[in-house]
C-alpha cells in the first residue's frame, strides 16, 4: 500500500519534471495542467482482451467501411439502413472529400474507441473518435516511468509491453507513405495535445512540424527544415482538425494549416492520417446506427455493444425520451470532451420545459441515452482508497491490417458519484494491464 502511494506521488513528479501536461482554453486563457496519474492499475485478463479485441476490429473496420461508402457509393442511405439527414446534416461530412480516396483506401488509420464497463461485466461503445483521438502517450510514458520506479512489478507479473505503439504508429504511416519523410503535424507549441505530438514525433522517429514548415509545390508536400532544405512529404500524422487543414479548402483565415494541402492529397501524393472528413462517422448522431454498420457490410451480429441510444429525430424515440427524460443522459451531438452531456435528472422544472422546447425544435441536434451505471475503480485519494467511475479509450490502428494496442487510456473522475471522467473536466488516468496468461 505503502509503496503505492510512493510510486503514484514518484511518477506525478516525474511528469510535471518533463512537462508531460495537457491545455485547455478556460474564458479566453490557455492553461496548461497536469493529468492526474493514479498508480493502481487496471486489469484486463487476456481472455476479456482477445473479446474486446475482436469487437473493436470489427467496428472500426465496420466504420472505414461505411466512410469509404458515404464518400462514393452511398450504398447504405440508398437501402435506407442510414436516413440521408443523418449523414449530410453532420458537421462532420465534408462535401469537399467527396470522391477522394484516401490512400490504400483507408479513412480511420488511429481510432480511439471509449467504452465503459458495467457493473454486471458488460462492456459498452459510448463513442468512437476516428478524427485526431488523442491520449496514447499518457500511458505509454506512465508505464515508462513506474517500470524505472519499481522494476520487480513487470518482473513478477505477465503484463503485455505496451511499448511497442510507436512501432505500430510507425507501421501504420509506412504503409500510406507514398514516398518521402513520415510527418506528425502540430497545430503549434499551444495546442491542448502539444506534448504528445511531439513525445509521439520523437518515439516514431518522425519529424513534427508546424504548418509553416510545410509547402506544396505541383501537387507535392515538401518539408523545409532550418538550414533550408527541403525534403519530400510521404505520410503526414495531422493533429490539426479538418477545417483548419487547408485555407484553400475549407476555412480560409487559417494560420496553422498547409496551402494545397487537400490538392496533393486528392491526388494520390500523400498520406493523411486519419483521412478529412471522418467526423461523419464519429457523430453522435451515426453512433446509433454502428451496429446496422456491422450487419449492412459485413453481415455479422455486432460484438460489443452500443449504450441503449435513442434519436428525438424519429417519433417514437422523442415520445421516450419525453416520457423517460428524468432518468436519460441527455447529449448535443456537436460537443466533446464531456462538455454538451446533461442529466435529466440534474434539471429543474423549469430548465426542464426549456430543453424540451429546444429538443423538439432541433431534434438532430440530440441523442439520448440510458445510464449506465459503470464499473467504479480503486483510486487512491489523500491517503486512502476510493472507488471512482472510469472508462476505457481504446486505440485501434489501421495500416495493412487492424490492431488492437495491447494497452489503452483508462480515465476516472476524481469526484465522488460523477460519472465525467474527461481531463478537460478535472480527470485523471491511470495504466492499463492486459495480462498474457
Amino acid at each position: 500500500m505503502d509503496n503505492l502511494f510512493l510510486q503514484t506521488d514518484t511518477v506525478n513528479e516525474l511528469l510535471a519534471r518533463y512537462g508531460v501536461k495537457f491545455g485547455i482554453y478556460k474564458d479566453g486563457i490557455f492553461k496548461e495542467q497536469l493529468f492526474p496519474f493514479d498508480s493502481i492499475p487496471r486489469v484486463i485478463s487476456k481472455e476479456e482482451f482477445v473479446y474486446l479485441e475482436r469487437g473493436l476490429k470489427q467496428r472500426v473496420d465496420a466504420l472505414n467501411m461505411f466512410l469509404k461508402d458515404i464518400y462514393s457509393e452511398k450504398k447504405i442511405v440508398k437501402a435506407g439502413v442510414v436516413p440521408e439527414e443523418f449523414v449530410f446534416a453532420s458537421s462532420g461530412y465534408l462535401k469537399e472529400c467527396e470522391g477522394i480516396t484516401p490512400v490504400k483506401g483507408i479513412y480511420s488509420h488511429i481510432s480511439g474507441i471509449d467504452l465503459v464497463q458495467a457493473k454486471d461485466g458488460t462492456w459498452y461503445v459510448l463513442e468512437d473518435n476516428l478524427r485526431v483521438p488523442s491520449g496514447a502517450s499518457y500511458p505509454m510514458i506512465a508505464r515508462d516511468l513506474c517500470r524505472k520506479s519499481s522494476p520487480v512489478t513487470f518482473r513478477d507479473n505477465a503484463v503485455a509491453d505496451n511499448r511497442d505503439y510507436a512501432k505500430l504508429l510507425r507501421t501504420v504511416m509506412d504503409n500510406v507513405n507514398t514516398g518521402g519523410i513520415n510527418v506528425i503535424l502540430t497545430p503549434g507549441r499551444y495546442n491542448a495535445a502539444y506534448f504528445e505530438h511531439s513525445y509521439l514525433a520523437e518515439q516514431t522517429e518522425s519529424v513534427l512540424a508546424t504548418g509553416q514548415d510545410l509547402l506544396v509545390d505541383d501537387d507535392v508536400v515538401y518539408y523545409t527544415d532550418y538550414k533550408g532544405k527541403r525534403e519530400r512529404v510521404g505520410a503526414i500524422y495531422r493533429r490539426i482538425s479538418d477545417d483548419y487543414l487547408d485555407p484553400m479548402t475549407f476555412v480560409a483565415d487559417s494560420l496553422i494549416g498547409v496551402p494545397h494541402i487537400m490538392s496533393a492529397y486528392r491526388k494520390g501524393n500523400v498520406g493523411l492520417l486519419n483521412a478529412p472528413g471522418n467526423g461523419v462517422a464519429d457523430d453522435k448522431g451515426i453512433y446509433y446506427f454502428v451496429p446496422k454498420m456491422i450487419k449492412f457490410y459485413m453481415g455479422e451480429e455486432p460484438i460489443l455493444n452500443n449504450a441503449p441510444t435513442y434519436l428525438p429525430f424519429y417519433e417514437n424515440d422523442m415520445q421516450y425520451v419525453l416520457d423517460n427524460f428524468d432518468r436519460l443522459v441527455i447529449k448535443d451531438v456537436a460537443e466533446a470532451g464531456g462538455y454538451g452531456v446533461v442529466f435529466g435528472s440534474f434539471f429543474t422544472k423549469e430548465k426542464k420545459a426549456e430543453f424540451i422546447d429546444s429538443l423538439k425544435r432541433e431534434p438532430r441536434r440530440f441523442i439520448a441515452q440510458e445510464v449506465i451505471d459503470f464499473k467504479d475503480l480503486e483510486i487512491l485519494d489523500d491517503g486512502k482508497r476510493v472507488e471512482r467511475k472510469a472508462d476505457l479509450r481504446a486505440f485501434v490502428l489501421t495500416g495493412a491490417k487492424t490492431v488492437v494496442w495491447k494497452s489503452g487510456l483508462t480515465r476516472f473522475s476524481r469526484k465522488p458519484d460523477s460519472f465525467i471522467v474527461n481531463s478537460s473536466q478535472g480527470g485523471g488516468f491511470k495504466d492499463t494491464w492486459v495480462l498474457l496468461r
